[in-house]
């Protein structure tokens, strides 16, 4: 008799959890996945109200400013209107589509899909909160060997008088009719998108931060940039600004500021920050250790203070991003398993992550920021090129495009590349092979541009304007 039901159960379908589970079943082994909201919610926040629908929804965006820009180029005619329910049903069509190809690729690894609520019992137990046939709660418990908790974040809301009255960033996409007037709180990557995405479809938006500046941890100078082009293209952005209290009147919320002004608006969007998703995993009665917000703590092969229970992704918040529980999901994989056939085990790397933030206009970065170049490396030379893109000479749009390098002046090594402009997450994507080669800014400027682009100023600058 078999003393477990299977050699890997993970817990959660997101993208870490996914990658996880297949690339084990591809070595032979026995997996399980289980998914509180069943195929529906397979491919996690990043498929279904994260990554994947706020691009859709930016690209919409794009073709009201597209509209209006091509009367520069001799194109005649009103621009159509929004039909804010024609996107959301197709968008919800294409996210249905996407939790079918996750099945699909699960089960054609060997990997069993369990759909229900996972809570840990033990160190090698799972209990899965199911429905019966005749619809009353029921549940099943199964044995593994080793459990990875890959559970991913949920969005925080504090607690504030009217705080039942705000929406998040799950709730945003299917919202039953336009916000016309959408107030978005935080200065994030997600609310910094969200602002600017809604501010292109046409809402009037405002965003409130309580800090100096949005994009805190960003490059200060792509900061400033990015706000400033936010502004310019209509989004009312007010600093050093909170909410007191939010009221639902006949008119719409009234929001009171901490500054004494008021705000009435359709929609109240929070987006200030996600927390670890571990609410009724049974973490305590197991003795999982946690830190700050509930994270659960991991050392550098994911494994937690229970030997057979592993984290990866957005539950240890470290780093919240797709591609880093993709990799985390690859290393772990390794290790516990083995390498596929011929292939090296692989390492995570955290040091040179390519970040891209779907504003308008996008903002990539990999590397350092000017600031954390100067602490580490001391003598570092800045690159800087500020121009306005050659599609807006004719187009009228005013949008103006930043690109900048970091260069550690000892070993003319690049370590830190940030854009500001269209497409700037396409474009950074390839330049972050390089850093990742350690191409050095002679390497750079013994790269022949393509021409006209954007991209070429990457490897067309040649006068620092900063040293030191």
């Amino acid at each position: 008799m078999r003393q477990f039901d299977f050699d890997f159960l993970v817990i959660g379908g997101g993208s870490g959890g996914v990658r996880a589970a297949r690339m084990a079943a591809q070595r032979g082994v026995r997996v399980a996945l289980a998914e509180a909201q069943g195929v529906d919610g397979l491919g996690g926040t990043c498929v279904n109200v994260g990554c994947i629908p706020k691009k859709l929804y930016s690209y919409a965006a794009h073709y009201g400013e597209g509209f209006a820009e091509a009367h520069g180029y001799g194109w005649e005619g009103e621009a159509p209107r929004l039909n804010w329910a024609t996107l959301k049903a197709n968008r919800a069509r294409e996210i249905t589509r996407l939790n079918g190809v996750y099945a699909n690729l699960l089960r054609g690894s060997g990997v069993t899909l369990l759909n229900g609520f996972a809570q840990l019992q033990d160190a090698h137990t799972v209990r899965l909160a199911t429905l019966n046939a005749d619809g009353s709660p029921g549940h099943t418990q199964y044995r593994a060997e080793r459990i990875l908790i890959a559970t991913g974040g949920t969005p925080y809301v504090p607690h504030f008088q009217g705080s039942e009255h705000v929406i998040t960033s799950d709730d945003i996409f299917d919202l039953d009719t336009f916000p016309q007037r959408l107030l978005v709180v935080g200065g994030g990557y997600i609310a910094s998108e969200f602002a600017s995405i809604f501010n292109g479809l046409g809402a009037h938006v405002t965003q409130l931060y309580r800090g100096e500046q949005i994009l805190r941890g960003f490059d200060d100078e792509i900061r400033h940039f990015a706000a400033a082009e936010l502004q310019k293209a209509g989004v009312d952005l007010r600093l050093n600004a909170g909410v007191l209290s939010i009221e639902r009147q006949t008119d719409g919320l009234h929001v009171q500021l901490e500054d004494g002004n008021l705000l009435v608006v359709d929609a109240v969007l929070y987006a200030t920050g996600r927390v670890p998703n571990v609410h009724g995993l049974g973490l305590d009665t197991v003795g999982v250790a946690q830190g700050e917000q509930g994270a659960v703590v991991v050392d550098a092969d994911y494994r937690t203070n229970v030997p057979s229970i592993y984290a990866l992704g957005d539950v240890t918040h470290r780093v919240q991003l797709t591609p880093v529980a993709l990799g985390e999901a690859m290393q772990l994989v390794d290790h516990l398993f083995g390498p596929a056939a011929g292939k090296a085990p692989r390492q995570m790397r955290y040091e040179l992550i390519p970040t891209a933030v779907f504003t308008h206009p996008n903002i990539g970065t990999v590397g350092l920021t000017e600031a954390q170049a100067r602490e580490r490396y001391g003598n570092i030379t800045v690159f800087r090129s500020e121009f306005r893109a050659l599609k807006h000479t004719l187009s009228g749009n005013p949008e103006r495009t930043l690109m900048k390098l970091v260069v550690d002046s000892a070993s003319d090594r690049v370590v830190g590349l940030h854009m500001v402009g269209a497409e700037a997450g396409e474009i950074v994507q390839g330049f972050a092979v390089a850093m990742q080669a350690g191409a050095t800014k002679a390497v750079f400027d013994a790269t022949l541009g393509i021409h006209p682009t954007a991209a070429e100023e990457f490897v067309t600058m040649r006068e620092p304007v900063r040293g030191g």
